[in-house]
This record gives C-alpha cells, sequence and structure tokens, in this order.
C-alpha cells in the first residue's frame, strides 16, 4: 500500500520539482482573478450611473412657473415658481439639450445645446455640464426680454474659510448697464458684470478654468448691505424692495446673489440663492 501510494507521488515530485512553484502561481493567479472578476461585476451592477448635478432657476420676469427639461425627459417634478430654484437634481452630462416649458404648456419656451464633451473646454461655444460637478441652470430673458434663454454656470461648492461665506453676482437684467456689486462702503467685489455675465468671470485666456465662468468670492460672515451701482458713473441701481439691504451671511454657507428685470422697468428685481 505504501509503495503504491509511493509510486504515485514519487515521479511527480522527482521529474519536475521546477515546476511546482509555477503551477501555485497559476493556482493562486487564477483563483485571484475569478474573484476580482467577480467583486467588479458586483461593483458595475450595483454602481449608479454617472451623473450632472443642476439647480435649476426660474429667473425670468413672468409670474408663471415652468419645468426644466433634458432633451425630451422632464428632470423637475413640479414647477419652478418665478424667482426660486430646485435642489441639485441628477441629470444628463456631456453634450445635452436643455429646455423648458411654461405652465401645463408642453411647447418647449425656450432651448439650448450645452456643449459637445463631457470635460471642460474653452472652445465650441458653452460648454455641457460635467459628469459628478455642480450647476446652476438659469432660465432668463434674453438682452431685449424679447424671448427667452437658459444660461449654465458651474459651481464651485469647496467649504469657505472659517467665518466666512462665499457669494457669486450674476446680471440678469436684460437692457440693464454694466454694474459693479459689492458691500456697501467698501471696494466692489465684481467690477463691469454685464447681462449674461457673472461678475469676475473669466471667458479666455490664461485665467479661464472651470470656475472662471461663475466664480464664489469669501466675505465676512454676518448682516451684510449689499450695492448694486452702474458702471459708467457709480449711480445706484434702483432695487425692488431693497432685498440686498441687511443681508444675513451665514458662515460657511455659499450663496448667488442675481439681479434680473424688464428693459424700461427702473425697478429692478434682485434674488438670494443659497446653495448649501
Amino acid at each position: 500500500m505504501n509503495n503504491h501510494q509511493y509510486k504515485i507521488y514519487k515521479p511527480l515530485f522527482k521529474q519536475a520539482p521546477h515546476q511546482l512553484p509555477l503551477l501555485f502561481a497559476a493556482i493562486l493567479f487564477f483563483t485571484a482573478s475569478c474573484k476580482k472578476t467577480d467583486y467588479l461585476n458586483i461593483n458595475n451592477a450595483d454602481r449608479p450611473a454617472l451623473a450632472a448635478h443642476i439647480s435649476f432657476v426660474n429667473a425670468r420676469p413672468v409670474n408663471a412657473g415652468i419645468q426644466f427639461w433634458t432633451y425630451t425627459t422632464q428632470v423637475t417634478k413640479a414647477a419652478v415658481a418665478i424667482n426660486t430654484k430646485t435642489d441639485y437634481l441628477d441629470t444628463q452630462f456631456g453634450d445635452v439639450q436643455i429646455n423648458f416649458t411654461e405652465g401645463t404648456n408642453t411647447s418647449y419656451k425656450a432651448s439650448r445645446q450645452f456643449g459637445n464633451s463631457a470635460t471642460f473646454s474653452s472652445s465650441g461655444g458653452p460648454n455641457g455640464p460635467i459628469a459628478n460637478y455642480y450647476h446652476t441652470v438659469f432660465a432668463v430673458k434674453n438682452t431685449k426680454a424679447t424671448a427667452d434663454s437658459l444660461i449654465l454656470f458651474y459651481d464651485d461648492l469647496a467649504a469657505p474659510a472659517q467665518g466666512k461665506a462665499k457669494v457669486r453676482f450674476v446680471n440678469l437684467a436684460p437692457g440693464a448697464p454694466a454694474v459693479d456689486f459689492g458691500i456697501k462702503g467698501q471696494t466692489a467685489l465684481f467690477t463691469n458684470t454685464v447681462y449674461g455675465r457673472a461678475g469676475g468671470s473669466v471667458l479666455s485666456g490664461t485665467g479661464l478654468n472651470m470656475w472662471s465662468i461663475g466664480p464664489f468670492v469669501s466675505v465676512d460672515a454676518g448682516v451684510v448691505d449689499f450695492s448694486v451701482n452702474q458702471t459708467t458713473d457709480q449711480t445706484a441701481v434702483s432695487i425692488l424692495d431693497n432685498k440686498l439691504t441687511q443681508v444675513t451671511l451665514t458662515a460657511g454657507k455659499i450663496y448667488t446673489i442675481y439681479i434680473n428685470g424688464t428693459p424700461g422697468n427702473a425697478a429692478i428685481g434682485a434674488t438670494v440663492l443659497t446653495h448649501n
């Protein structure tokens, strides 16, 4: 019995002892490969699809709720009232057509194609939403308030420094002159901001990057009295209901402040949005 067993096992070790490490390595590799493949398959099945995160804002000076769409897919579940926004919603990224409808109407009031790439570039017209990034899309009136349009900004939601808040300013008042925006009695935070642009935006040159399209600045938290003045002569812009007076900024919070209105209307509205 012992000899029989010896005859079976002895030739295996005697004839190819140098092959044993290779054999064991192959077995280990095969086992590890199977486990890795199974692990990846499980993760792929459970992994959520990539998406851009967009907050949609109704900044049109029209008292009517609107719904937002990407191509033919309705993104919003409830109508967005004038001067209000949605939370960040998961949407398509890359080359995306964004539309909005008014009330219960199914016809698009405005459509705009954003980008043809999932990554940021300075060429090819407006850039599209980027996967895993945060954005704000405004529904607005065009420069003559004769038609509707859409504008996209990238949102830098990195936390402000201790005791600070972050603020962005956007001029969405068609027909309004270029304006300076800041805190009364202090140097302007943003200057020469024309319609459709965020204060401090850089659209070309070495300063161009994703956040330069809609940059935020840090300011001290607390009660703040903001001012909007015409860039040319520093004449104060009349803000409806003085909504930029005594604005309370909370430390750690991130805000966008925009103005909107219609040409020929002396009073311009202002809205403060909180991103976090």
